[in-house]
């Protein structure tokens, strides 16, 4: 892969900055679904071939991409919405890249970016979703109908908020809303997602209608997942020209 990579700590948690040949002057934080490691050595997203031919896309065009081990299958703790704030602030410090940021989330990353939104807007620069988690409670009230991942579910939410299994129905969050202008573009890839379309992405969408007229749908069928970086790129090129 092109460019230098730098591992590093943050609180116990490997973290990782992809640097560009030719910087473009603009950094993307990748906050990937609960099973997308980053170690000491490498991550998911260098070891996956098709995240790592997105992650090639934006290295090539210029982008300063950086992206954290969170905690694994944090559910959007406020823990984990601590470290990814960190993040940030030490990338900015450490890098030179425009103090506004992009933002690539899929599943359960976007319950740390829409918190992010929430906490940092003017940091934003844009965001793009993929198949995302937006909502805890109504994820959870899903997987009644599945024990097994209901259990599964359970125990996580309960270790990454540090509270017991018995409380976590009634203190599980739901949708993480808060007004903002910055752009976002959901991508919703037919059936492929653990995260129903309905619960989510739709009603996000819904309910920020009314403050925020940036915020649409792109329906895409999984065999266009290849392409979807390229896409996301000339989003995110459209507002390289903000402050």
């Amino acid at each position: 892969m092109a460019g230098q990579q730098r591992f590093f700590q943050l609180d116990e948690q490997w973290c990782i900055v992809h640097i560009p040949e030719r910087p473009n002057g603009f950094a993307l934080f990748v906050i990937g679904d609960g099973d997308h490691f980053v170690n000491e050595r490498t991550s998911f997203w260098l070891e996956h071939p098709t995240r790592r031919q997105w992650l090639e896309e934006w290295l090539k065009r210029g982008y300063t991409v950086f992206s954290s081990h969170l905690y694994g299958r944090h559910w959007g703790s406020p823990k984990a919405v601590r470290l990814a704030r960190q993040l940030v602030y030490s990338v900015l410090k450490s890098e030179i890249v425009n103090s506004r940021i992009y933002l690539v989330a899929e599943g359960m990353g976007a319950l740390i970016a829409s918190q992010l939104l929430s906490a940092m807007p003017r940091q934003m620069r844009a965001v793009a979703m993929i198949n995302p988690c937006l909502d805890v409670r109504a994820q959870l009230d899903h997987e009644r109908d599945h024990p097994l991942m209901y259990r599964r579910m359970m125990k996580e939410i309960a270790f990454a908020y540090g509270m017991k299994e018995e409380e976590v129905p009634e203190a599980v969050p739901a949708l993480f809303l808060s007004p903002h202008d910055v752009p976002v573009i959901i991508w919703q890839l037919s059936g492929v997602s653990p995260y129903p379309f309905a619960l989510h992405g739709r009603r996000y969408e819904q309910w920020m209608k009314a403050t925020n007229r940036h915020v649409r749908i792109i329906d895409e069928l999984p065999e266009k997942r290849p392409q979807l970086a390229a896409q996301i790129a000339r989003f995110f090129h459209q507002h390289n020209e903000l402050p």
